[in-house]
């Protein structure tokens, strides 16, 4: 076993970056090469992290025959070429989430990920949570009984860029990010969903009708054994990142997660006031540094890893069928992509 992991990261946006952060300043990781599309971007990247290697050229990575294991955090769009070529170049790949956009493709990368005995690892990081983790501990102690009803709420606090926001680069709203409470809710239920119904719509920001995005959904859903669910995902949290999640069970409940960044209450004459998380890093920042770390160990390791390919896919199939519904305006059942 080595004791250091020899790594390449892909892709070089927000989450690129906090990922590559993260390898950079484990002791048991170190960044051979990195790649972006933009120049600039790569090339500062590596300055900042002190990072040798860097190119445009995500394929120079793949060729880069010191790299053990990459991190594929460019757009999703681009995942399903860039994860066939690092399991034929026979890199442990870790993947952020969405995997994919459409299932052929995640059925592909699936292939070549068995095909060439590969380790893959989907980006899920509310996974690794404390909060979360507590709560699915609770829930495995039978501390609340069994488990009736997961309601989700996530909330970012401004409108992406249309870039982004755009169905064929993200997968737009429902897909890009109410995946993260779809996978929450296999997780935390511990059953699959058999129905959704959605509801949705350009309420704040209609800008995102030019990419085909909506702002709000409301997604319920069905499970196997009869629990029922509940999503809500909004791009107008214009107060502050509000990422929250309660689990109703025979014998009690969770809830799991908080608005103020610091434990403050401010209270004068003009009436009691506090601050908000203002964004992702500040709310699960230790939740990604734990993820990459967990990565890293299980690929030294060799241990399989903690969210893998099908856990990746049965997200999707949530987030297929929830934009189903809402553009057909009807329940979908999950075995219609069986």
């Amino acid at each position: 076993m080595n004791s250091v992991l020899p790594v390449g990261v892909i892709g070089l946006g927000r989450m690129g970056t906090i990922y590559a952060g993260h390898l950079a300043r484990h002791s048991k990781s170190q960044i051979v090469c990195i790649s972006d599309l933009i120049e600039g971007r790569a090339q500062a990247t590596a300055a900042e992290l002190g990072v040798e290697s860097w190119s445009t050229d995500y394929r120079d990575v793949l060729e880069n025959k010191a790299i053990k294991a990459v991190f594929v955090t460019s757009s999703t769009s681009t995942h399903r070429e860039v994860v066939m070529a690092a399991a034929q170049a026979g890199m442990a790949i870790f993947c952020e989430k969405p995997i994919a956009l459409t299932l052929e493709d995640t059925d592909q990368m699936i292939a070549a990920i068995e095909g060439n005995g590969v380790m893959f690892q989907a980006g899920f990081m509310r996974r690794f949570d404390s909060g979360y983790v507590a709560a699915k501990g609770q829930i495995e102690a039978g501390a609340i009984g069994e488990p009736v009803t997961f309601k989700s709420i996530g909330r970012d606090p401004f409108c992406p860029d249309l870039g982004y926001a755009d169905l064929n680069v993200s997968g737009g709203l429902i897909l890009d990010m109410a995946i993260h409470d779809f996978d929450l809710g296999r997780w935390l239920v511990a059953d699959e969903v058999k129905r959704v119904y959605t509801e949705g719509g350009t309420l704040a920001f209609p800008q995102l009708n030019t990419v085909g995005d909506i702002d709000n959904a409301v997604v319920n859903m069905l499970f196997e054994g009869g629990a029922l669910g509940n999503v809500e995902v909004s791009r107008n949290a214009l107060y502050g990142y509000d990422i929250r999640t309660e689990i109703l069970g025979t014998e009690g409940g969770l809830n799991i997660g908080y608005y103020q960044q610091t434990p403050l209450l401010i209270m004068t004459t003009r009436g009691i006031s506090h601050d908000m998380v203002p964004y992702i890093i500040e709310r699960f920042g230790d939740a990604y540094l734990a993820q990459t770390r967990d990565f890293v160990e299980r690929v030294l390791n060799d241990r399989e890893p903690a969210v893998d390919a099908y856990d990746a896919r049965a997200a999707l199939v949530i987030g297929l069928a929830a934009r189903q519904s809402y553009y057909e305006a009807r329940p979908v059942e999950l075995v219609e992509y069986s």
